[in-house]
């Protein structure tokens, strides 16, 4: 059988647009005589919907939609996502749904059994689960439906206190009795660094266990903070890719299931974390743009690693001629720093504008003298610089319409070495999940070819430059150490206790934790945050504000 499928990038709630791409791929793969195409998970409605599945008026629309698509399966069949309704009495109003669509119907439903519940996944807040399981059955073959997480039953708690297996039930062994000639798994996996040697481990698993080919179909694009990278693929029943589509970008394909099937799978390119990230980043920056028709960015230019990173990923993203920064030099900026900056700004092609902050910050100290009186310089004067900044780049928002990009990292952002209202501010945080020694990896990656960042931007010490001769280690511990100790304490969960039994300076790990949870309510305000690792800060993290930490302190 030739099935063809697609890897598209959908636009929550966009059902003109994603109906459109649909249909146009169903006459595409009429055109090459496939008898199946398949889509991705929700491709109807796109991934993630979140609380829009609550509207009637939505879902009505989910079903009109899938209705004009059947209407041109006519010579071809095809399978979409769409939520669907429980007609049961009992149980959640929906379903996460694959539907089959043939002769210009809608001929079969199946329901997705495992419904993720963690990290970033809510599906059990809006979803009933699969309890009956049935199969595919077209055209003299047999196919197993199942949606993204079915595959995942032997998934591992991300911590685990007691049990082990995440699923008490494996859809796929339900599916095996059927005894059918193919898995399809259509899918809306989100795209993490170390993401993609895990999905593709969890197909070649299932594969090689039931001896069985999976054909993988995933959404590519972005929504908001969640990037889906695409990557769909064939997996032989050895477990081998036999064909993989290509990432960050929409593609299609077709196989001849008699053939492909069972062929030898190909070596695939070697993993670059960096240069996977990067990728994800412009797509992030480039989908959050075009999706909620903004046209143009700002940020404020210091000359220092972080917004220069920002800024040329920016620029790849949408073009140097929708680019205007801000550079706003303090009495603490060093002329090196300025310097680098404009220099970055000439060698991307950026308008800049240079507006000095000291007559500003010097007309509010005064204002402040009353109150302030003589107490020493402090943070307090620190931070003014930081929103003076803001302001300027808010008004520059207002008045033109560009929309301020954040250049905060994951390492400030945990730790709280960012200010509220001032270097918080943005619509869209680029490095929010980025920590800082990957930051100074990405500006190595940029520079590859050439030197678009200054030398001096990457070598120099990271400063805020808010007072004389500050530095970023006279109150942080070197960043290659705080980095590893917040991967252990974030991504990983360990206690302080288990990060020092690795070798961590205990007093360090005490503090660095101290502060990651004393800046909470710092993180709850900060900008949507392009999401690249297994566990960043956001709705996949969700720690309460007022929480007393006392199982690490002893009080």
């Amino acid at each position: 059988m030739n099935i063809a499928f697609a890897q598209l990038n959908y636009h929550v709630g966009n059902f003109s647009s994603n109906t459109e791409k649909i249909i146009s791929a169903i006459e595409q793969a009429k055109e090459q005589n496939a008898e199946l195409i398949v889509f991705s998970e929700l491709s109807v409605c796109g991934y993630p919907p979140l609380d829009l599945l609550e509207q009637k008026d939505f879902i009505e629309k989910c079903s009109d939609s899938a209705e004009k698509i059947a209407k041109h399966c006519d010579s071809i069949a095809a399978i979409i996502g769409c939520p669907t309704i429980n007609a049961n009495e009992r149980g959640k109003q929906l379903y996460n749904s694959a539907l089959f669509l043939s002769n210009k119907k809608i001929a079969q439903a199946f329901h997705k059994t495992l419904l993720p519940t963690y990290d970033i996944f809510d599906e059990y807040r809006y979803f009933e689960a699969n309890n009956t399981f049935s199969v595919l059955n077209y055209k003299g073959h047999t196919f197993a439906i199942t949606i993204c997480e079915d595959l995942w039953d032997n998934q591992l708690f991300e911590q685990s206190f007691a049990k082990n297996k995440l699923y008490r039930q494996s859809p796929l062994e339900e599916l095996m009795k059927h005894n059918p000639d193919m898995v399809i798994n259509i899918a809306a996996s989100p795209f993490s660094y170390n993401q993609e040697y895990t999905r593709t481990t969890v197909l070649q698993d299932n594969a090689q266990k039931f001896n069985i080919p999976i054909l993988y179909v995933n959404q590519v694009g972005a929504n908001t903070e969640i990037i889906f990278d695409g990557r769909s693929k064939l997996v032989n029943p050895e477990g081998e890719i036999v064909l993989e589509l290509e990432e960050y970008t929409e593609d299609f394909s077709l196989i001849d299931t008699n053939v492909d099937c069972t062929r030898k799978g190909a070596s695939l390119p070697t993993f670059n974390k960096i240069e996977k990230i990067y990728n994800a980043l412009i797509l992030g920056i480039r989908d959050f743009f075009a999706k909620n028709n903004f046209k143009t960015a700002t940020l404020g230019l210091s000359g220092g690693i972080d917004s220069a990173v920002v800024l040329a990923i920016a620029t790849d993203a949408l073009g140097p001629e929708h680019i205007r920064v801000l550079l706003m030099p303090s009495e603490f900026s060093s002329e090196h720093s300025i310097a680098d900056a404009e220099e970055l700004a000439k060698n991307l092609n950026i308008q800049y504008d240079i507006l000095p902050i000291q007559d500003s910050y010097s007309s509010i100290r005064e204002n402040l003298t009353p109150i302030f009186k003589d107490l020493p310089f402090s943070v307090a004067e620190e931070n003014i610089q930081a929103r003076l900044r803001g302001l300027l780049l808010m008004a520059l928002s207002n008045k033109f319409g560009n929309i301020l990009l954040n250049t905060s990292n994951k390492s400030e952002a945990a730790v709280g070495y960012s200010t509220m209202y001032g270097d918080m501010n943005g619509a869209l945080s680029v490095l929010g999940d980025v920590y800082k020694k990957d930051v100074f990896a990405l500006a190595h990656y940029i520079n590859r070819n050439n030197e678009i960042i200054p030398y001096n931007s990457i070598i120099k010490p990271p400063s805020a430059e808010l007072r004389p001769d500050q530095k970023d280690s006279d109150s942080l511990p070197d960043y290659d150490i705080l980095d590893a100790i917040l991967f252990e304490y974030i991504e990983k969960k360990l206690s302080p206790e288990e990060i020092i039994a690795q070798g961590f300076d205990s007093q360090t790990v005490h503090d660095t934790i101290t502060k990651v949870n004393n800046n909470e309510y710092k993180r709850f305000q900060f900008p949507p945050i392009l999401r690249v690792s297994s566990k960043s800060f956001g709705f996949g993290r969700r720690i309460p504000l007022v929480a007393k930490h006392e199982w690490y302190t002893g009080k």
